[in-house]
């Protein structure tokens, strides 16, 4: 089985194969952040028109190197949401007018689900079950995953997820967009202890999240400090900030597989490419004897690979994929309202 997958929820357009027997045939991902770093952040007008630019460039490079046509395809997987509506509409739009001429049946799947099942993609992937801390974009979540579609929800954020506040307190500390990634890089510079930031809602015992108030601690600390910035304090705080979030998601983490009793943890989404929250987990796992699970840096951000996995798996499972030419999409969408089984 053969299964086309295409992604375009954000700022990143994606088209992958995953056939059934051979695994990942090949992918093709463009990113639009040059195209946005002009206006500090994502312009959903300026998203949409670009998907609409790249899909059938980038569906036509990942046939050619898959050495597939499109009557090989057997199924059109595509990403429904959540995300950008407009961004969500072309890629929605031209899974399924594709689908339609081939006469063949489109999967819609669920973004954060594409993610939690990314490490399925590894050459050593997790088995079922497993405990799933989700960190992407404007998630952060931890599961208990059973199987596909089998989810239970076990903490979430109450307010700023782990991604937005990387790329809010970056701005703060006068990084340019995307800063997330580039405040990861500017902590590894930074000396640790010399800033003491909060662990909200590290002791609250339960599994929940909150990163708004690390974010206005950092916004204190800079109003304090005066401008402009040296840059031996943007590392410093880049350090301290760093280490506030993944003390809090590697302790929560820990409760999770404590309180479930699993051996398994996945870690999934953008912000779980962050090294240190990779060599922090990778100390706690060979200490207490767990494993735990990444997807490959290309997989941690948005990517069509994961949304045709996720569709091949939900066949194999057992869903029915759908007739094509009939579609609707979801911008805001709960992950646990697809948690009901392996039902679409």
């Amino acid at each position: 089985m053969l299964i086309l997958g295409v992604e375009s929820s954000c700022d990143e357009t994606g088209i992958a194969l995953y056939d059934s027997a051979a695994g990942l045939l090949y992918h093709a991902l463009h990113s639009q952040v040059a195209m946005h770093a002009e206006y500090g952040g994502v312009v959903p007008e300026l998203a949409s028109r670009d998907h609409i630019r790249r899909v059938v460039p980038l569906l036509r490079s990942t046939l050619e190197n898959a050495g597939k046509s499109l009557t090989d395809i057997d199924a059109v997987a595509y990403t429904r949401g959540p995300g950008l509506s407009g961004a969500l509409l072309v890629g929605c739009a031209f899974a399924e007018a594709l689908a339609v001429a081939l006469d063949k049946p489109t999967v819609p799947v669920h973004h954060l689900e594409g993610h939690l099942l990314s490490p399925l993609l590894s050459k050593t992937p997790p088995t079922f079950p497993f405990v799933a801390l989700l960190v992407s974009g404007g998630h952060t979540q931890l599961m208990k995953v059973t199987g596909i579609g089998e989810y239970e929800l076990l903490g979430e954020t109450l307010d700023d997820a782990a991604g937005e506040a990387f790329d809010k307190s970056a701005k703060l500390l006068g990084l340019p967009y995307p800063g997330g990634a580039l405040l990861s890089k500017l902590a590894e510079q930074g000396v640790s202890g010399v800033y003491k930031l909060p662990r909200p809602m590290l002791h609250s015992g339960d599994l929940d999240f909150s990163f708004s108030g690390l974010k206005t601690a950092v916004l204190t600390l800079v109003r304090e400090q005066g401008e402009p910035l040296a840059e031996t304090f943007r590392a410093d705080a880049a350090r301290a900030f760093q280490e506030a979030i993944v003390e809090v998601l590697v302790k929560k983490s820990l409760a999770a597989m404590k309180r479930t009793g699993l051996k398994q943890l996945v870690v999934a989404g953008g912000v779980g490419a962050n090294r240190q929250l990779r060599a922090t987990l990778d100390d706690e796992a060979r200490r207490k004897r767990f494993r735990v699970y990444y997807p490959e840096l290309e997989f941690c951000t948005d990517n069509g690979a994961m949304i045709a996995l996720a569709g091949c798996l939900r066949l194999q499972a057992g869903a029915q994929a759908k007739p094509a030419g009939v579609f609707a999409v979801q911008p805001r969408w709960p992950l646990m309202d697809i948690a009901t089984g392996a039902k679409v």
